[in-house]
């Protein structure tokens, strides 16, 4: 039997046991994209094995529960409890699934180069595991190359050949955590491999839980697709952002510009200012590409510029609770200042690269006495970059008037903003939370 008939029955089996549900499907980082990733194939019929280096996360799913605002626990126990879903934290068992898919995180270091050392860790931990048939599929965002550059080498380096013993793909996540509107199996997903079958396998694998599958030629194009989508929003942010300071010092309402600018029927996109860039893919997506075009001798000057602009974003508002409270005769050292909302975008419990984060440490190395609200955040964990040993205080009236400023950050829904408002002495709106309480606007300064 020739090499061809060999490569043949084994993509032609792996894609005939993907399609009769007969595959065991690893998912590596059980967080925000991985653990929907779980449940929508647990619903479509498959057993799913989740892996995680947090035994906290292991044991919570294991008891059936969910430590996801956006995930219901009853959505977890079922597959528990029918044993489609089983959990662990034992990386040796990675030889098991015939599908791995690998959902880790890819920050940044200080100095904004790409940090892939999960991404590394993974793939070591998949290498000694790796066996004929298997199919692996990088979902982190990340730089164009990485799946051929550095997960390739590893797992060829066991001796077996991609396309040939193994499938190698790469598919990048598109959750939004707390936008109902938009859920996993509705989501297209972009997905390519490194050979033609390794594309073929991966596109059948998420055709069984994505309502459309979009195929791409490479996953080179790929990583790049996933990095475009969030340029593209870094530097229209940065734009509105910019325009936003410039707005402020021409005596101009910025939001209602965009609402009038929104009347066009073509040639416009609304982008919406705010105190800065957050979450896990804006703020940190784009210098994966800027580090790898210097490769190519190649600068990114707009990708550049968005960052510079968004970073500087929580030093303006700083900049404008400290003016507006100095034009009230009160220093901002020693002032009580109110975070409202300290999750990187509304409704959603995650406050990792949050803006309200950078606010928070500029307010308190000025010498702010700082409180926060979070409905969704009852405690301030540990961040990479900063501790604030804080926990959520309860939205009261008398808190309210005991602060001598609120800062609305995140506009999460379910606060009552016009009943903080009235309560308030001075409320700094970065949301436009408060545009239709004209009745309050000697109270309020938009930031």
């Amino acid at each position: 039997m020739n090499r061809k008939m060999i490569k043949t029955n084994k993509l032609d089996s792996l894609i005939t046991r993907i399609l009769r549900k007969e595959v065991l499907v690893g998912v590596i980082g059980l967080g925000y994209v991985g653990l929907p990733l779980v449940l929508r194939f647990c619903e479509e019929g498959f057993r799913v094995l989740g892996f995680d280096v947090d035994p906290k996360k292991v044991a919570t799913l294991r008891k059936g529960k969910s430590y996801l605002k956006s995930i219901i626990p009853a959505s977890i126990s079922q597959w528990v409890k029918n044993h489609s879903l089983e959990v662990t934290d034992d990386f040796t068992r990675l030889i098991e699934p015939d599908a791995i898919l690998i959902c880790v995180p890819t920050p940044l270091t200080e100095k904004k180069e790409p940090d892939l050392q999960y991404i590394e860790k993974t793939t070591r931990s998949i290498q000694p595991c790796l066996r004929k048939g298997q199919l692996i599929i990088l979902e982190s965002t990340t730089y164009p190359g990485t799946t051929e550059e550095l997960i390739l080498p590893r797992l060829e380096s066991t001796g077996l050949k991609v396309g040939k013993d193994f499938f190698l793909g790469y598919s990048p996540e598109r959750e939004d955590p707390g936008n109902r509107q938009f859920t996993t199996s509705g989501i297209p997903k972009v997905v390519s491999g490194v050979t033609p079958s390794c594309r073929k396998a991966t596109a059948a694998l998420y055709g069984q839980a994505i309502k459309k599958v979009v195929t791409v030629s490479s996953p080179r194009v790929a990583e790049l697709t996933k990095l475009l989508e969030n340029i593209y929003r870094s530097v229209n942010i940065a734009l509105v952002n910019e325009l936003k300071m410039l707005a402020d010092r021409m005596g101009i309402d910025i939001w209602e510009v965009i609402e009038a600018a929104s009347t066009k029927p073509f040639g416009f996109t609304p982008f919406y200012p705010g105190p800065g860039m957050g979450g896990h893919c804006i703020p940190i997506d784009p210098y994966y590409l800027s580090w790898k075009a210097q490769e190519y001798d190649f600068t990114t000057r707009f990708i550049f510029l968005a960052g510079e602009i968004n970073v500087h974003v929580p030093y303006y508002v700083v900049s404008k609770i400290q003016d507006t409270l100095n034009g009230r005769g009160k220093s901002l050292k020693g002032a009580r200042v109110l975070i409202l909302g300290v999750a990187y975008k509304k409704d959603v419990d995650d406050a990792r690269e949050s803006p309200a984060l950078a606010i928070m440490d500029l307010l308190r190395k000025k010498g702010a006495v700082l409180h926060y609200h979070d409905p969704f955040i009852p405690i301030l964990p540990l961040f990479r970059k900063y501790h604030f040993k804080l926990k959520s205080s309860p939205l009261t009236r008398q808190l309210l008037r005991r602060i001598d400023a609120v800062v609305v950050v995140t506009d999460h829904s379910r606060i009552d903003y016009e009943w903080v408002v009235a309560n308030s002495p001075l409320v700094i709106d970065t949301r436009n939370v408060t545009k239709n309480l004209k009745k309050w606007k000697h109270k309020i300064v938009k930031a």
